[in-house]
C-alpha cells in the first residue's frame, strides 16, 4: 500500500537502502572519508574542562579516551588502540598509559579500557 507522504520514489528508495546496507550491517561507518574524522588535537588547544561537579579523575580519563576512540571498531587488542591512539595524535601520557596494558587483553569499550587503566599492574 503506498501512502501520500513519500517523497522518493521507489529507485531512489531502493538506492538508499543499498547506500546504508554496510552501515547497517557493521554498525560503524563503511566509508572512507577524511572530513568526517575529528581534527586531530593542537599543541596550543586548551584543556577540556571537566563538568560542573565532576573532578573524578577516572571520568577525566574516560573522556580523554573517548574523545580519541570514538570511532575505534571494538572489540580491540592492546595494539590496534595503540594505534588508533598514534593515528589521532593523542597525548605521549595517554599512549604510553595504554601501552602499559597487558598484551592479550581485548577490551570491548572505551569504559573497558578506561578500568583496565585505573587498575594497578599486577606483578610479573
Amino acid at each position: 500500500m503506498q501512502r501520500g507522504s513519500d517523497r522518493l520514489s521507489r529507485r531512489q528508495d531502493d538506492e538508499m537502502k543499498h547506500q546504508l546496507k554496510g552501515l547497517l550491517r557493521s554498525g560503524h561507518p563503511t566509508r572512507t572519508e577524511e572530513w568526517h574524522d575529528p581534527e586531530p588535537v593542537a599543541e596550543d588547544d586548551p584543556e577540556l574542562a571537566p563538568p560542573r561537579g565532576h573532578t573524578d579523575p577516572f571520568e577525566a580519563l574516560r573522556l580523554e579516551l573517548g574523545r580519541h576512540l570514538a570511532r575505534t571498531p571494538f572489540p580491540a587488542h592492546r595494539g590496534d588502540l595503540l594505534r588508533m591512539l598514534r593515528e589521532r595524535h593523542a597525548p605521549d601520557p595517554l599512549v604510553e598509559r595504554v601501552a602499559a596494558l597487558p598484551g592479550d587483553g581485548t577490551y570491548r569499550s572505551v569504559q573497558e579500557v578506561a578500568v583496565a587503566l585505573e587498575r594497578p599492574p599486577h606483578p610479573a
